[in-house]
């Protein structure tokens, strides 16, 4: 029985070695004499994560890739991406909890990290979910507790429109 799940055949080479999703380069360390593993997730140009590679027994050349390795680096690799992503949405996407004149309000502030023209949303949901009230605001709009607070103890106006 043939494995037809892969349109190209998988490369496993002494240093390069590619799943579906991966691929790990051996390449020379830029900084010294020793060697580093560069891993590129599928369609990037990019590597998702760089570190040393092992010598060789002849303290030349880089010790080959295996499979054992491969796996090992696709996980810390899979492992980083995933750290990062979370980073970045944790810094993109913001959210505070106060109290409004009936209930708790949860102030959200989610950047669009536009290239040309950065900007936030700012918005406000009850305990139920319901939004209150969600403006456009710029991008390095500061949200902690007490600028929420003072945007729900004056009932949501604009930010920056001056009603007090």
């Amino acid at each position: 029985m043939t494995d037809d799940t892969h349109d190209t055949p998988l490369l496993q080479e002494p240093r390069l070695w590619q799943d579906e999703h991966w691929t790990a380069k051996v390449i020379k360390n830029e900084d010294d004499d020793g060697w580093a593993v560069a891993m590129y997730k599928q369609g990037e140009s990019e590597p998702a994560l760089v570190g040393p590679w092992t010598m060789g027994r002849d303290k030349k050349n880089p010790k080959p890739l295996d499979g054992t390795a491969f796996i090992t680096l696709v996980k810390t690799a899979s492992e980083f991406v995933r750290r990062s992503e979370q980073q970045l949405h944790a810094q993109l996407n913001q959210s505070v909890t106060v109290n409004g004149k009936d209930s708790r309000v949860t102030v959200f502030l989610r950047i669009v990290p536009d290239e040309d023209n950065p900007y936030a949303v700012l918005s406000a949901q009850d305990d139920s979910g319901d939004t209150l009230a969600e403006f456009k605001v710029d991008a390095g709009f500061k949200l902690n507790r007490q600028s929420a607070q003072a945007w729900v103890d004056a009932e949501f106006a604009k930010p920056g429109s001056g009603r007090r």
